[in-house]
């Protein structure tokens, strides 16, 4: 037995030293060879720029970060690191646990070599002979990691030592270890220790203690090794190292950090909808416009409404705040994120009903085209108005009706009836088209989809579309789009309104005495300061929009259900406008707004109403469509206009309806003059207002004159 004893140690002495000897005739044959065969490797400051995070970060205009979006889904790799912004116990604990000799070898540990020879005749072995710079080196170099199985060949691992060494004559060792410290793997698909100090313990590597650099470099050698194994070789090498650890910590810091699923706390994460925008197709981080302390007040004030008026069936909301003079977009909330089901729903790009948030554009259009004045009298009473579908008739919100209101009342009480008459003398194909030139993209169909319920916002459109478009009032009837990137070049403004008309429509919406005709005098759009604004609620109660404009920032708020359900008991005063109202102050507490000047061209006449049927006061018109100084009932102030057919419309004649039934309805306004119809330049020798026309097939152009003969309108349709 004595003998067989001495056999055995014997033979592991002799390999041992058969180890060694072949070791420095290797170190002597590659030192020969490494002056002549310089391995390529990039300059740290290569490696350095080209290294790639898996998670972008959205900054905001001063450069904070205001939420984050992972794009590689291959590992989680944050920011690197700089040897000075790690834990001098993180950088203490990897070096005794993966290469105690660093700083002395250059690039290959020949006792460590020897020594994990030795270790590896034994039953066990607790390190290995690879230095953190051939660690290094293999994951610069594809070709030299690991193949299948874990183990690397002769000649492979003897292309690693080459290029360590090569290495080693390039890089500095802060250069080494810095990269070291930033290309491995910790746990699963956490790389590099930022992503492990933050996705294990919750903080920054300049951070960690003793007993989390020891945990952490623990894993370097077994990233997935269990609990136990991790704890018991970390006690190992804390011991082995002199530091003042006692294990019973390790276990209950492991128990806590390292049994649960990690998770990566983002810095911020106030701006998710515009993250996933800017950051999806991007290879860095963005700099957006948006001003992160203003982005988490309407966040906030978002949500706290919400929750307050959740017993009122409303669980949904945006916000979007816009720099009129710029067009940057300096809030953004998509969602006031009180739903889980619908926190990735953005509703600022969401199509909702408009409601009463489209009659700014209307009455600005009927005034730019003088068919009427902001002192003009619009009878509201009930309505009929003649389709080819049948009759439309259309309500007031309040069910009641007024009977003879001003352009002016009519708009800032959002009286319905005055709009669809509007309408009908503007006509819905050339509303249409202005909308559309307003940045209404929503609306893809032709205008006789919409038909005269436009007037009320039956069509679909986006916050995105409304903030923008009310920013064009700001701007004097100037359209430009918005901005989402910091930088970014000035886009080329176009001239969509008549900045006329446009600061009368302005001026009506920041009238708070007309406004309290349906609102009162004191409700959430009577700001402290100059504002216009203008509120709406879609059909059924299921959207509620407010939107309005300072003389330098437009904000638009939608609250609502983005499952489609309605609210209970909730307008726009009461639903969107508070929160606009809450921002709105919040932007303007250190500098007031100012109410625009009058432009050349617009003028002040005073007005007297017939019958009181409102007080005299000041009103302003566009030079030229000056009231008289007495406005009487039955007296609209527009021009005479045809309202039906609308231009360019094609009717069907039905093939199930017999051809003595089928007619057409020729309409114009104002209802209370007289013209003649004239169809293809021949007089029809009628001049009501409403007339039937037995269809037939062909093209016509449909006009109506005055006594004189005159033309006042004209309409192309076709019948087919």
């Amino acid at each position: 037995m004595k003998r067989e004893r001495i056999l055995k140690y014997g033979l592991r002495g002799i390999t041992i030293f058969a180890v060694c000897v072949a070791c420095i005739f290797l170190w002597g044959v590659m030192s020969l060879r490494v002056g002549v065969e310089k391995r390529h490797f990039p300059d740290f400051d290569v490696v350095r720029t080209n290294y790639r995070v898996s998670d972008l970060f959205l900054l905001d205009r001063h450069g904070d970060v205001i939420d984050g979006l992972r794009v590689d889904m291959f590992g989680r790799r944050l920011e690197w690191v700089s040897l000075r912004d790690i834990s001098p116990a993180m950088i203490r604990a990897t070096l005794h646990v993966e290469d105690r000799r660093f700083y002395k070898h250059n690039g290959v540990d020949w006792y460590a070599v020897v020594n994990a020879t030795f270790h590896n005749i034994r039953p066990q072995r607790l390190r290995g002979a690879s230095t953190i710079t051939m660690q290094l080196v293999s994951i610069l170099d594809e070709n030299l990691k690991s193949r299948a199985g874990g183990r690397r060949g002769i000649t492979q691992k003897w292309e690693q030592v080459k290029a360590a060494i090569a290495l080693e004559q390039r890089w500095s060792k802060a250069e080494i270890l810095e990269a070291y410290l930033n290309l491995i793997s910790f746990r699963g698909e956490l790389q590099g220790i930022c992503t492990a100090s933050r996705g294990l313990f919750d903080k920054e590597p300049g951070g960690l203690n003793d007993v989390e650099s020891y945990i952490l470099a623990s894993l370097i050698t077994s990233p997935n090794a269990s609990v136990k194994a991790v704890v018991k070789r970390a006690c190992y090498f804390s011991r082995s190292a002199g530091v003042s650890l006692s294990c019973e910590d390790i276990q209950a810091t492991a128990d806590i950090y390292l049994a649960r699923p990690y998770r990566i706390k983002p810095f911020n994460a106030i701006a998710p909808h515009v993250a996933r925008m800017l950051l999806k197709d991007s290879t860095g981080h963005v700099v957006s416009t948006i001003d992160g302390k203003l982005q988490r007040f309407a966040y906030e004030t978002l949500n706290q409404y919400v929750q307050v008026l959740k017993e009122q069936h409303v669980y949904d909301g945006a916000v979007m705040v816009v720099d009129n003079k710029t067009g940057e977009i300096l809030a953004y909330v998509g969602n006031s994120g009180t739903s889980p089901d619908t926190v990735f729903v953005d509703g600022i790009k969401a199509a909702r009903q408009a409601g009463s948030t489209l009659k700014p554009f209307l009455y600005e259009l009927a005034i730019e085209k003088q068919f009427i004045t902001a002192a003009s009298l619009i009878d509201d009473t009930p309505l009929h108005v003649t389709t080819s579908t049948g009759l439309y008739v259309p309500q007031n919100y309040d069910k009641i009706f007024r009977g003879f209101v001003t352009v002016r009342t009519a708009l800032s009480a959002s009286i319905n009836v005055p709009a669809v008459r509007t309408l009908l003398l503007v006509g819905i194909a050339p509303f249409v088209e202005r909308l559309k030139k307003l940045g209404f993209v929503s609306l893809t169909r032709d205008a006789e989809f919409y038909g005269y319920s436009l007037a009320l916002g039956s069509a679909d459109v986006t916050l995105y579309e409304l903030v923008n478009a009310y920013r064009v009032f700001a701007n004097n009837g100037n359209w430009s789009e918005t901005k989402l990137i910091s930088g970014k070049k000035d886009n080329k403004t176009k001239k969509i309104m008549d900045k006329k008309a446009a600061f009368i429509i302005s001026h009506i919406l920041s009238d708070r005495e007309a406004r309290s005709t349906t609102f009162g005098l004191e409700n959430p759009l009577a700001t402290r300061f100059w504002t216009a604004a203008k509120t709406g609620t879609s059909k059924d109660m299921r959207d509620n929009w407010c939107i309005g404009y300072s003389d330098k920032y437009t904000v638009g708020v939608w609250v609502g259900n983005f499952s489609g359900e309605p609210m209970r008991n909730v307008t726009g005063i009461t639903g969107a406008a508070p929160v606009w109202l809450e921002i709105m102050n919040y932007l303007h507490v250190e500098k007031t707004s100012r109410a625009p000047q009058a432009p050349p061209d617009v003028v002040s006449a005073k007005v007297i109403y017939q019958q009181n049927i409102e007080p005299s006061r000041e009103e302003w018109f566009i030079r030229g469509t000056e009231s008289i100084v007495t406005v009487k009932r039955n007296t609209l102030h527009a021009k005479p206009r045809i309202t039906y057919p609308a231009d360019e419309t094609l009717i069907s004649i039905d093939p199930e309806i017999p051809d003595d039934l089928q007619r057409v309805p020729f309409q114009y306004q104002p209802e209370t003059k007289k013209y003649g119809w004239v169809l293809n330049d021949e007089k029809i020798g009628i001049s009501e207002h409403l007339f039937f026309w037995k269809p037939k097939r062909g093209k016509f152009k449909l006009s109506i004159m005055d006594a004189d003969s005159h033309i006042l309108d004209s309409v192309e349709f076709a019948v087919k």
